[in-house]
């Protein structure tokens, strides 16, 4: 296995050569290609994906999981609309970043140029797939796309349909390649193939992105877990706040962008929580409370330290309630994973020393954290939400999928 990953990382770096300096014109032709080939073909895309879904089915896999496996029509639509959508937007690569000339007469510009091969390890959701795919082509990139095996038959599908779409607009076949190796050996050997790859980005569990960080050669931008919070302040709109909490919660459980604890003021507590978490159990949601919250709504499941510690991507909500917004400030950071955190208040001195004090990705004030997202943006599709701090964060755009160059001009100009 070793030796064909090897050739298609060699093929993937070639071909990035040949995408770096292709017009925006053939590259939207290709999104907008693309984007109609899947809405043709949607039949044999829930065909194939039918197969991946079944297989969870027998496995026993968490529902959740299978969610985020499976392609309904409506999500097709949604893939073929974000491909349209990444078309519609300016095209990074060769934006001049800033200029400026020197005492010596050196035109110093800083362009935007394509990161080169992508390296994309992924878990589940084959939307991912199509998504990088049409960012990493529109940003100049060429893609290595390893996803896992309950995906396998609907991966093979949209790369099948993403390569004939490249053919058609006469662009390197190449530039996409799908790895079809799902031991965990293998991965590790993906990861040391640092002169053909330029970024590696993993999207999945916490495990995945730690074996990938770990074990990586090749510079990676961590992505996704999503231990998020909402906060409800003593001040807030009690109504907006219940609304809130049980959208980022409920609204789709399995992405990493829904919330997994909820604090709550204790002064707004006895009027807030009996309220909040009656709907949400009427959405089947687990609640596992602080002590103060079992004591104040019986029959809720004690909560743990683990639990204040975890992303559950399911049905689960942890509750504590707090002395103070500080208090709430200092659980966000001790426990987060900096990707999106929300408080609900009216108090313009609260939100403001929230969005200063909160470390995370995506700050929300009187909003679900269900929004932090590429296209919810305005970014079109999205490669992956970065929790980390260098190069990038928050949702991954056409701009986070480029680098920067020095393009120096000069007259003769000798350093003495």
């Amino acid at each position: 296995m070793r030796n064909e990953m090897i050739i298609q990382a060699q093929k993937a770096h070639r071909a990035a050569f040949d995408l770096m300096n292709v017009s925006t014109t053939l590259k939207n032709d290709f999104l907008r290609s693309l984007s109609f080939r899947l809405e043709a073909e949607k039949s044999q895309i829930q065909s194939e994906n039918q197969k991946d879904v079944t297989a969870a089915s027998e496995a026993n896999l968490k529902p959740a999981l299978i969610d985020r496996l499976m392609l309904s029509e409506m999500r097709i639509t949604g893939m073929a609309d974000g491909l349209r959508q990444v078309a519609s937007l300016p095209d990074p690569v060769g934006e001049v970043v800033e200029g400026w000339k020197r005492p010596n007469g050196l035109v110093v510009t800083k362009i935007r140029v394509p990161l080169g091969v992508l390296a994309i390890i992924y878990e589940a959701r084959p939307n991912v797939t199509i998504d990088s795919i049409g960012l990493g082509i529109k940003a100049g990139n060429a893609l290595l796309l390893r996803g896992s095996s309950s995906t396998l038959y609907s991966n093979r599908c949209l790369v099948s349909l993403a390569k004939e779409s490249l053919r058609e607009c006469s662009l390197p076949e190449d530039a996409v390649q799908l790895v079809e190796s799902f031991h965990h050996d293998d991965v590790a050997e993906l990861l040391s193939l640092r002169e053909y790859i330029d970024v590696v980005i993993p999207r999945g569990g916490a495990g995945l992105i730690a074996n990938v960080v770990k074990h990586s050669h090749v510079p990676v931008i961590e992505t996704g877990v999503g231990n998020c919070h909402v906060y409800v302040d003593r001040e807030a709109d009690q109504d907006m706040a219940e609304t809130i909490i049980v959208n980022a919660k409920t609204q789709r459980p399995s992405v990493c962008n829904a919330a997994e604890t909820l604090l709550v003021h204790r002064d707004i507590a006895p009027a807030f929580l009996p309220r909040a978490l009656k709907a949400l159990l009427q959405k089947g949601v687990e609640i596992r409370g602080c002590e103060q919250t079992c004591q104040l709504v019986p029959g809720l499941v004690p909560a743990t330290e683990d639990d204040w510690k975890t992303e559950y991507l399911d049905l689960i909500l942890a509750v504590k309630m707090v002395a103070s917004l500080s208090e709430a400030i200092d659980h966000i950071n001790t426990y987060g994973s900096r990707h999106s955190e929300a408080i609900v208040t009216e108090n313009y001195s609260n939100a403001r020393l929230f969005l200063d004090k909160v470390d995370a990705a995506a700050v929300y004030v009187n909003a679900s954290t269900r929004f932090t997202d590429g296209e919810q943006f305005g970014l079109g599709a999205e490669i992956g939400i970065s929790t980390q701090k260098l190069h990038a964060r928050g949702p991954m755009g056409l701009k986070e999928l480029t680098t920067t160059k020095f393009i120096v001009y000069g007259s003769g100009q000798i350093r003495e």
